[in-house]
């Protein structure tokens, strides 16, 4: 028997069907070294090398290995099929070694497989190979890069720029790329253009929509109409004149489908049909994969294999007709240059599956599936078929021509099935359909109207179109894309609004002092040719040690130039480089930089110590004007909490504040002074915008805790107030007591109003409930009893989902099976797998004994 080890449970539970008990089948749980997130993990003085540590979650995944090798001493990789699934299996060996499990005569395999089907897996155990070191090589060489920017420039941003967080060879590009758009839509400037549109009449009386494309003689440009008189002047034109229709002309068109997904077009069309962010999409497709349902998740390729296609096809025929299926397969040529990432594209391992024969009990899987699904069938599907047809209506002394457009869909083809989604949808004339005009005949006028437009900026990113973005630049790989977009969000240099992508001003800082100080790293062409160079050592082209030299040999002394750099130096090159952003040109001619609080300082960007910006006067602390960062907004300034905080007004003789805290905003009675350095503070609610906060609010909230009594039954006082996790009510001695009982409110009004009788209610309530406590919970279904060792088998819905429990036995239901639909027999399947993990056993019961017939007579 050997050992077979692959990245996750589920995984191996999968191919444990498969193999049977011929193979022992183990999880890695992922990686199970990594650098530890230290300096000197990676010493460049060293030739580069790399000190590994074993995640403490993973020694016992890595005991369970070692003692698997005690009685089955051959060991198999079968990670995922990848760069990172090859460096997984170099770990384990290496980490194996080491512990002594894997000896000099231990045979020592790699298996890969596209997909987690019987077939693909039983064929890639008879194709056994060892563990690719170029590719291996190519891990080290990424992460080595990333260590040593990252753990080399974030400190210079701590130091330079108060409040960043860090930086990363691909996530600080990736920021640029946003930042630069945001920048795009701050500089760009309106222009209006009009255009002009007929409603017209056929000979046959059915109403068409024409546009006018040449006035007075002239083709018409977009900007040609530029204000309303011009454009009432050009529907005068039009008005007086009789319309004739001058030429029709109709082209047939074919609209073929698109590729099959690879992981980036997956993301992208994940994005904009459901709104999935890029890690969801590759949770749920990796669930998908670990279910056999799709291929390998992340990918480059596009072509499919044989096999899939010659099903696809039998499938469309099956389904749709022989009309439906060209005459020969659909090719799609790869356009990935990088070897390790070229796998199949993702698609259905079975095209006779649909989804409503998958049967998917998530809905996310279900969605994403279908998606799937459908764009592999349409990629091998017959082209649409349209007619598209183009009528100039003009006068005869040709002073105005208008151009009506249109199409008719002659067969569906493969949108019989699938439409590619569009990022930005455009209204497209040639949609419509126009009716049946011959040349000569008149052109009646309904109604003729002008139609006012403004040039639109540049729109913000997607997570869909960033990754295209990224795709078109080569920065990224499909392993990387999902982490990259997420870490910029999860840093705080870029917020999600309504599905785009917005940088804060944290990332707009960071930015700016990367593009200045370190511009060649934060690059585009840069990026990608690093990237190429990493694909030439996974290819086995390139020496991964002599690529780490040459970029840290520059990088290095680009490092140490920065040493001597002040703050103030820093901040005042940031301040020139977005001066037109920050403090454009007034339009009375005045210094737009000349503080409008006491006329004399000089405003210019500062960072606030919690991190971000703001804008101050240089005569601080004689003049405490501030404005938010970014262009001067009158209204936003007025409502806008400063880094100092915003004084509401004054009660009982004491300022009161509004503040902007690391733990969230709060309100404040009076300032810090030596010998009050904790004045009075509330924290304002979730659900109130600090901006709107006024200062009758700011006292109701001071005044918390509110007192509404002793207790009935004790005496003990009773409080309501605000809590971390929202309105409360308190049963103590005091609110600073850790002691009592607490008890929620519904809403936040009742911190104000709830009444004693209600209090002792919920208070009595919640005493009640944990009483409940070490009780057994109820099952949602009962299985019966268990058929070998005896013990009801029951159902339950527990914290992460459905689970079969007999005796102390727990085990985890599939998602692809629900709760309504398991049997005993599975139920038990589930618990032998799970007691064969865990050590346990279930032992069959035993019989009754007999009793003696010479005691029974005796008794």
């Amino acid at each position: 028997m050997a050992v077979v080890v692959v990245e996750s449970p589920a995984k191996a539970k999968k191919i444990n069907g498969y193999l049977g008990n011929d193979y022992t089948v183990l999880a890695s749980f992922g990686h199970v070294r990594d650098l530890p997130p230290k300096d000197g993990s990676v010493l460049p003085d060293e030739d580069f090398a790399m000190k590994w540590e074993v995640a403490s979650d993973s020694k016992k995944h890595i005991k369970a290995i070692v003692d698997a090798l005690k009685d089955d001493p051959e060991l198999i990789l079968a990670t995922d099929p990848d760069r990172e699934g090859e460096a997984i299996s170099w770990h384990l060996t290496e980490a194996l070694t080491a512990r002594k499990a894997i000896k000099k005569d231990t045979p020592v395999s790699r298996v890969v497989f596209n997909a987690i089907t019987k077939s693909s897996v039983m064929d890639a155990m008879a194709n056994p190979r060892q563990v690719d070191q170029p590719l291996v090589e190519a891990y080290l060489a990424r992460r080595a890069l990333d260590y040593l920017v990252g753990f080399n420039l974030s400190p210079v941003l701590w130091r330079k720029l108060p409040g960043s967080r860090s930086a990363g060879r691909v996530q600080s590009v990736t920021l640029r790329l946003l930042v630069e758009r945001e920048m795009e839509i701050e500089a760009f400037r309106p222009q209006e253009y009009w255009s002009v549109k007929a409603q017209l009449t056929s000979a046959r009386g059915q109403t068409y929509d024409a546009r006018l494309t040449v006035l007075a003689g002239e083709k018409l440009e977009k900007f040609s109409i530029g204000n309303q008189t011009q454009a009432e002047m050009a529907v005068q034109a039009i008005n007086s004149r009789d319309l004739v229709v001058k030429s029709v002309e109709a082209k047939p068109a074919n609209r073929n489908p698109s590729p099959p997904f690879m992981t980036s077009t997956l993301q992208q069309e994940a994005s904009r049909k459901f709104g999935f962010g890029a890690r969801q999409t590759m949770s749920v497709a990796q669930r998908l994969y670990e279910a056999g349902l799709i291929t390998y998740m992340r990918t480059d390729g596009i072509d499919m294999a044989p096999e899939a296609v010659t099903d696809a096809r039998n499938a469309i025929k099956s389904k749709f007709g022989d009309s439906y299926l060209p005459d020969s397969p659909r090719m799609y040529k790869n356009k990935a240059k990088n070897a390790q990432e070229a796998h199949e594209c993702i698609r259905p391992t079975e095209m006779g599956v649909s989804t409503e024969d998958a049967k998917i009990a998530d809905a996310d899987q279900r969605k994403l599936y279908d998606l799937i699904y459908k764009r592999t069938m349409a990629s091998q599907m017959s082209a649409a078929r349209l007619e598209r047809t183009t009528a100039d209506i003009g006068s005869d002394d040709g002073q105005v021509m208008l151009r009506a457009t249109g199409q008719v869909m002659l067969f569906d083809g493969f949108l019989a099935i699938y439409e590619e989604g569009k990022d930005d949808a455009v209204v497209d004339d040639d949609d419509k359909r126009l009716p049946q005009l011959a040349q000569g005949e008149a052109a009646g006028k309904e109604r003729v109207t002008p139609e006012q437009h403004f040039t639109q900026p540049p729109p913000r990113y997607t997570e869909a179109t960033l990754v295209k973005r990224m795709e078109e630049l080569g920065i990224g790989r499909p392993s990387t894309y999902a982490s990259i977009v997420t870490t910029i969000q999860d840093r705080g240099y870029v917020e999600k609004e309504k599905n785009r992508l917005i940088p804060q001003d944290k990332g707009r800082l960071v930015t700016v002092f990367l593009t200045n100080y370190f511009r060649k790293y934060v690059g585009y062409d840069f990026t990608a040719q690093l990237e190429n160079q990493l694909d030439e050592i996974s290819a086995g082209d390139a020496e991964y040690k002599v690529v780490l030299s040459n970029f840290w040999r520059d990088f290095s002394t680009a490092i140490a130039e920065t040493a001597d750099l002040r703050i103030t130096e820093v901040l005042e090159k940031i301040n020139e480089v977005l001066e037109p952003h920050l403090f454009p040109p007034n339009e009375d001619g005045t210094d737009p930089r000349l503080c409008p609080n006491c006329g004399a300082g000089r405003l210019s960007m500062r960072t606030a110590r919690a991190g971000g910006a703001f804008i101050g006067c240089s005569n601080y602390p004689d003049c405490r004007y501030t404005r938010p960062f970014g262009p001067p907004n009158p209204e936003a300034e007025a409502s806008a909490i400063p880094p100092e905080g915003k004084m509401l007004g004054e009660d009982a003789g004491d300022k009161i504040w509004v503040h902007k805290g690391r733990f969230g905003p709060y309100v404040q009675r009076g300032e810090v002074t030596n010998d009050d350095k904790k004045p009075p503070r509330q924290s304002i609610p979730k659900e109130w915008p600090p901006e709107e906060v006024e200062l009758k609010t700011a006292v109701k909230l001071l005044a918390l805790p509110r007192e509404l009594g002793p207790h009935p039954e004790d005496g003990i006082m009773v409080w309501s107030n605000i809590g971390r996790y929202g309105p409360y009510i308190k049963h103590a001695p005091s609110t600073s007591d850790r002691g009592g009982t607490n008890a929620n409110l519904e809403s936040l009004e009742e911190v104000w109003t709830v009444g004693m009788n209600r209090a002792v209610q919920l208070l009595a309530e919640k005493v009640a409930s944990r009483g409940g406590r070490g009780r057994a919970a109820k099952p949602i279904k009962e299985l019966g009893e268990h058929p070998d060792a005896g013990g009801s088998v029951d159902v339950y819905d527990g914290k992460y989902g459905p689970y079969v429990k007999w005796e102390k036995i727990n085990a985890t239901i599939p998602d692809t099976i629900t709760p309504d639909d398991i049997t005993l027999e599975k139920a038990v399947e589930l618990i032998a797998e799970r007691a064969a993990k865990t050590g346990k056993k279930v032992t069959k019961k035993k019989a009754p004994a007999k009793k003696n017939a010479a005691a029974e007579k005796k008794a």
